[in-house]
């Protein structure tokens, strides 16, 4: 029970320096103070875990420091574990800036409060390396060398560095992506690989590269060299197949900049070329971001402007089914006001039925819940912009304390 009980021993510690468990520092009216208004003190233990496994996380923080017998229960390997067997949490969005250190503020969409994340996150140097989470870790990798490779549980902090897969400093781009198996937590990371062929300006080696957690080995599992196409940063997992975002280098072939690409991790020996498993998406996309929520393939989508493709004219977001997309929602204009007319000038991602649309260019964070279709904004970030081309940018994580890599 190593990984389980080692964000025990770290939140003792701040317990013992501070008096409380602040890894977190709650950020809402100065004085403010919450009371219990029933004690749970006459329940059984049994009972009392059950109860108290079903809090939000920054609350089971807070239980933990109610009484000492409290203290115990949340910090006990049998809370752990029923952990485990509740209800997803409400993702989480981390945001913090181009300029600092990736030790910025978490979002907590059940209490609509910001934290201050006071230790900086494990694995990660600065804020543009690649990012990709799945049910409680985060897997980070190196955007400029691509020699270093880690997963990691933010709220723990606990990591373990992977080694990285054979030929991935020489790629010109690459995506990442992690799916973590909820019963297990095993983990398969994918990176998609993408060379530009020596002299040749519309052939681009692709290469996919499979980790898998049980066995500590990377497996390649598919090289091909595609015309007038080549991979980006866009990847996400679901349900074992792995999408990916393919953009056009020209030569006429489609009158879309992207295509979507499915791959079955599966049984990839048997589904032929990657080219018979384009899905053409649904309009002219400025840009696009992939989440997996529920195990269903969302995109969020900058869509373009008919006579001009790379100006954004709004943001739309659709569900895959069959290989179509269905349009779930699009961003009404009083919302979209202020995010630009570049095209790529937002970041996005989601999980559980959440989906989180952040400005590159300031600390405003949108948020549209899939199943009320509701858009709202998030209380205003306090992450402070100190410089005139400071970018914001941030990512989405379900927080979990019983997942350890």
């Amino acid at each position: 029970m190593a990984g389980e009980t080692s964000w025990i021993s770290h939140y003792d510690d701040r317990q013992r320096e501070t008096g409380a468990f602040d890894s977190f520092l709650e950020l809402g009216e100065e004085g403010e103070k919450e009371a219990t208004a029933v004690s749970l003190d006459v329940l059984p233990d049994d009972l009392l875990e059950r109860i108290l496994a079903y809090l939000p996380i920054a609350s089971i923080f807070r239980a933990g420091c109610v009484s000492k017998r409290w203290h115990e229960i949340v910090n006990s390997e049998r809370f752990v574990w029923n952990l485990s067997h509740v209800l997803p949490q409400k993702p989480w969005y981390f945001m913090f800036t181009s300029s600092d250190e990736p030790d910025g503020y978490a979002f907590d969409p059940v209490l609509r409060k910001w934290y201050r994340y006071r230790i900086e996150l494990p694995c990660i140097g600065t804020s543009n390396w690649f990012i990709a989470s799945s049910y409680g870790m985060v897997c980070f990798m190196d955007n400029d060398s691509r020699s270093e490779l880690c997963i990691c549980n933010p709220i723990t902090k606990t990591y373990r560095k992977l080694e990285e897969p054979p030929g991935l400093k020489v790629s010109d781009y690459s995506a990442l992506a992690i799916s973590v198996n909820r019963e297990s937590h095993c983990y398969t990371v994918a990176i998609v690989k993408s060379k530009q062929v020596p002299e040749n300006f519309v052939q681009w080696d692709i290469s996919i590269h499979l980790y898998n957690s049980e066995n500590a080995t990377w497996v390649t599992s598919l090289t091909e060299v595609l015309m007038g196409w080549r991979g980006g940063n866009e990847s996400v997992i679901c349900n074992e197949m792995l999408y990916f975002l393919v953009y056009s280098t020209g030569g006429g072939q489609s009158e879309n900049r992207h295509a979507l690409v499915a791959y079955n991790m599966s049984n990839h020996s048997s589904q032929g070329s990657l080219t018979r498993n384009f899905i053409p998406v649904p309009c002219s996309l400025t840009c696009g971001r992939l989440m997996n929520l529920k195990e269903k393939l969302v995109m969020v989508g900058g869509i373009g402007k008919p006579d001009r493709p790379d100006i954004i004219k709004g943001i739309g977001i659709w569900l895959l089914k069959d290989k179509k997309w269905e349009e779930i929602a699009r961003m009404p204009h009083k919302f979209f006001q202020g995010f630009g007319e570049l095209d790529d000038v937002f970041a996005s991602s989601g999980a559980d039925d959440l989906i989180y649309i952040q400005s590159y260019g300031a600390p405003a964070l949108l948020i549209f819940d899939v199943n009320h279709k509701q858009w709202k904004w998030s209380q205003k970030c306090p992450v402070s912009k100190r410089f005139p081309l400071q970018l914001f940018t941030g990512f989405c994580f379900e927080p979990r304390l019983e997942i350890a890599p």
